[in-house]
């Protein structure tokens, strides 16, 4: 047996081996135990090959170090560590290396550097000499080989491989690296032998990156650490220098949230560690790309002059050098894009600006053209603005889309960061109209106007016919912009938009789907602030239509919620949830972000619970509905709005109310939103007494639609003019084709006209018929605020005339039933205050318990109230305590 120990370790050409290659690294003071990956580290030295790979500073060796080092992690055996440097890559030093860190290891073994000469005099390897000592071991052995990418030559490699193949299950090994070994590693995976750590999983999570920074003795927030992870990406060498620069600084969370602190932090050992030792082409093309996000071979190409930037930047992606590949297009053509480490990429563009002042705009400048070329007009106005190059940036940006990226376009945010720079002076007609874009988008109509008009000048006093993207763009605006009222000027520029979309080139209609749907969705608007109810369903339907492609999400969000804001109008329930529940669907599914979401789903999911007297769930769609912007520059939504709110107070007795909500909506805007405010505001007065101010509300809407004409019958009904009711009634019925809700109050009017004039068998038939008209879509309002002389008929209406059995309206979800209860006797004694409180409270459909904590009362005490008022008023449900409180106007 050949000596086990030297006291002077050497190899086989008698140089020194530095002991400090065969032990494990002291891990750092300020080290952060990753379970996570020991754990993975542990269940990988259970199979024959465990690799490690990332880029410089992402913490390899230190994860390996500390497991090596640990005493709790389960280790099959001992372990033999060796650093490796380029002098390895003979493959005589290399294995005498490997052969002192098992003898190190196992001082047993039957092996020393020096006994490498003997073997080979005898015809034997050391790989081979090695594999036959390991595998009769009596326990296996753990070998690290740390920093593998130092040996870039395959006789090494090829020995590994040997060594792994017949060295059997005694010999467990470990490789870090910053780049895959060539080794069959395809085989080893499929053989189930390989377990494998790579960059993503070194990167550090944000409690790792908390823990590293708390032993660095800070106490950094969690928006800072979230903030710093991020920027980082949760590289190892990143945290550290971060930290260290933390510790020297008077506002430690302030440097974690300031964009440039950690690119400075970082600077000199990126520009050491992964610029320095490249090779100068690959330098210059690194510098020369850092402009890129992502970077393309084309297109580094174009910036260096160049012809191998697929070759070069493929090898710095299985090197790990800060360069990571992105998905390929197919097996054999290479990646497709490549992306820097944003850290590395920031410090090249510092580089670049500090080194080569004046090359960064003309890179971007050439960046910009070459991609305008190829149609990527976000990326290519971005590095247009990055250049200064205004002109270009406005003129490709409406050359490319006729403003309709910013209006809907999936990219409509990052479009609005790099114009929201352009330059407030800068001529030309497609400045002001993207100017124009911008502000409609924020639902900023007057500015858009004003915009429109600079546009306007520019086009009339340019030279020549402006180009026809141009006038597409201007008609689409006007289109999308213009004054509610004005129906004529919206069909005219709709007809415009559809001639010059077929001028356009084909291309260019074919990359924006949403042209079209912006188009249907604008005349739609127009049509229905002008009262063209139908035509405008019709138009919102076809936008819907449209709306085909994934880019149209937004536009088919907005023209959902609005096709069902118009079916509920015309009492077509069923159809306005499906739609206002598509509408909303489809912006959860999408992620339409909360500035450009739209507030006709919510709208009209609360007109619909409402029409179906469910009160609750139209509040709380109205709520929603607040919350989303632009509400109140559109005339629709607006009016709409103002009518909910109006029902709202009014449900809750509060007339004056109200009616104040809707005065708030100011003047109204366009025929429909006149008619509508005035069908509220006359419904108000009526259910208050006021007939004659009901009549004048609906006098002062300027227009006689059919519900008008409906709700004017009312109020004379209401004043003893039955007569008059009556012919204005049968005027509608036979002139106009009623929506659903009118339909009904037409039965009804005739209904209680009939119970007013005794006979109560007509009453019943007509209250049948209405009642078989509300079923199929749940209409409740209008039995509902049909007064007191209702609820003796509903009892009697079953059987007569083809009336369904079935009690209608059906109960509701909460087990109460619409229909009020029958006469009751005056009341027993009058209600307290606190009791008119309480009841107060209960029609605004509170609990027990909400009603204790706005009165500042026990629970106990609220029920005591309630039972009180039930024997006060002769009611055993709160409902119907509600309904008899409004009777005798305590409510």
């Amino acid at each position: 047996m050949l000596p086990t120990v030297f006291p002077d370790s050497r190899d086989e050409r008698g140089d020194p081996l530095p002991a400090a290659r065969f032990s494990a690294p002291a891990l750092p003071r300020a080290h952060v135990r990753r379970q996570r990956l020991l754990d993975r580290l542990t269940d990988g030295a259970n199979g024959p090959l465990t690799l490690v790979t990332g880029p410089a500073g992402s913490g390899k060796t230190t994860l390996v170090a500390a497991w090596a080092r640990s005493e709790t992690c389960r280790r099959p055996g001992p372990v033999a560590w060796l650093t490796l440097d380029t002098h390895d890559n003979a493959p005589g030093v290399f294995w005498s290396g490997v052969a002192e860190a098992l003898r190190r290891a196992l001082p047993a073994l039957p092996l020393d550097p020096v006994a490498a000469t003997r073997l080979r005099s005898a015809g034997r390897s050391l790989p081979d000499a090695l594999a036959e000592a390991v595998e009769r071991l009596p326990e296996p052995v753990v070998l690290v080989l740390d920093g593998f990418e130092k040996l870039p030559g395959r006789d090494v490699p090829a020995g590994l491989e040997f060594l792994l193949a017949h060295a059997g299950p005694r010999l467990r090994l470990v490789l870090t690296g910053r780049s895959d070994p060539p080794l069959p590693l395809h085989r080893y995976r499929a053989e189930d032998r390989l377990t494998e750590i790579r960059g993503a999983d070194l990167v550090f999570t944000p409690r790792e990156a908390a823990e590293l920074l708390r032993r660095h003795g800070l106490t950094p927030g969690e928006d800072a650490v979230r903030t710093l992870t991020g920027r980082t990406e949760g590289w190892a060498a990143g945290l550290r220098l971060c930290a260290l620069a933390m510790r020297r600084s008077d506002d430690p969370d302030g440097f974690a949230r300031s964009p440039a602190a950690p690119e400075h932090a970082v600077t000199g050992y990126l520009l050491a560690e992964a610029l320095g030792p490249r090779h100068p082409d690959a330098r210059e093309l690194l510098i020369r790309a850092s402009i890129l996000d992502p970077v393309t071979p084309g297109l580094a190409n174009a910036l260096t002059g160049r012809r191998d930037a697929e070759r070069i930047l493929s090898g710095l992606a299985r090197v790990n050098a800060f360069v990571e590949a992105g998905p390929s297009p197919g097996p054999d053509t290479g990646a497709s894009w490549y992306r820097l480490h944003p850290l590395y990429a920031a410090v090249l563009r510092t580089y670049l600006e500090t080194e080569r002042p004046g090359l960064a705009p003309r890179l971007h400048a050439r960046a910009a053209r070459r991609l305008a070329g190829s149609g990527q007009v976000a990326e290519a106005l971005e590095h247009a603005a990055a250049a200064g190059d205004w002109r270009f940036c406005a003129r490709e940006a409406v050359r490319h889309s006729p403003v309709t990226a910013l209006l809907a376009g999936p990219e409509a945010e990052r479009l609005d960061d790099v114009l929201r720079h352009l330059p407030a002076d800068l001529p030309g007609a497609e400045a002001a109209l993207l100017a124009a874009g911008r502000r409609l988008a924020r639902h900023d109509v007057a500015a858009c106007r004003r915009w429109l008009a600079e546009a306007e000048r520019h086009l009339r006093d340019g030279r020549g016919r402006p180009a026809v993207e141009v006038r597409l763009s201007h008609a689409l605006l006007r289109l999308l912009s213009g004054p509610d009222e004005a129906c004529a000027d919206a069909l005219e520029a709709s007809r415009a938009v559809q001639e010059l979309a077929g001028q356009a080139h084909p291309a260019l209609i074919e990359a924006h789907p949403e042209l079209e749907a912006l188009r249907c969705l604008g005349l739609a608007r127009a049509l229905l602030c002008a009262g063209r109810v139908d035509e405008a369903r019709r138009h919102f339907a076809a936008a819907v239509e449209a709306c085909s492609a994934e880019t149209t999400a937004l536009i088919r969000h907005e023209a959902l919620g609005m096709l069902a804001l118009t079916e509920s109008a015309e009492g077509a329930l069923g159809a306005a949830q499906d739609h206002a529940s598509r509408s909303l669907e489809l912006g959860d599914r999408h992620g339409v972000p909360p500035g450009r979401r739209r507030a006709a789903g919510h709208l009209a999911l609360a007109m619909v619970a409402w029409e179906r007297d469910d009160h609750g769930t139209a509040r709380r769609h109205l709520e929603e509905a607040e919350t989303c912007p632009g509400g109140d520059d559109d005339p629709v939504t607006a009016a709409w709005s103002a009518v909910l709110h109006c029902r709202a107070e009014a449900a809750r007795g509060r007339a004056e109310a109200a009616l104040a909500a809707l005065d708030a909506h100011g003047p109204p805007r366009g025929a429909w939103a006149a008619e509508r405010l005035a069908l509220e505001r006359s419904a108000v007065l009526l259910a208050h007494g006021d007939a004659e101010g009901a009549a004048d509300a609906l006098h002062e809407a300027g227009t006689d639609g059919p519900a008008l004409v409906v709700a004017l019958a009312s109020a004379h009904l209401a004043a003893g003019r039955t007569g008059r009711a009556l012919r204005l009634a049968g005027h509608a019925d036979r002139s106009y084709r009623l929506d659903l809700p009118d339909r009904v109050r037409v039965a009804l009017l005739r209904a209680h006209a009939a119970a007013l004039e005794g006979d109560p068998a007509d009453a019943r038939r007509l209250l049948g018929r209405a009642l078989e008209d509300a079923r199929p879509e749940g209409l409740r309002r209008p039995f509902a605020e049909a007064g007191a002389w209702l609820p003796p008929l509903l009892d009697g209406t079953s059987g007569h005339d083809g009336a369904s059995a079935a009690p209608w309206p059906p109960p509701r979800a909460d087990g109460h039933e619409v229909r009020a209860p029958a006469p009751v006797p005056a009341l027993v004694e009058p209600l307290s205050g606190r009791e008119r409180e309480v009841l107060a409270c209960v029609a605004r459909m509170l609990s027990t318990d909400e009603i204790a904590a706005e009165l500042h009362l026990s629970a106990n005490t609220v029920k005591t109230h309630l039972r009180s008022i039930y024997h006060k008023l002769c009611v055993s449900r709160r409902r119907a305590a509600v309904e008899r409180g409004k009777e005798l106007h305590i409510l």
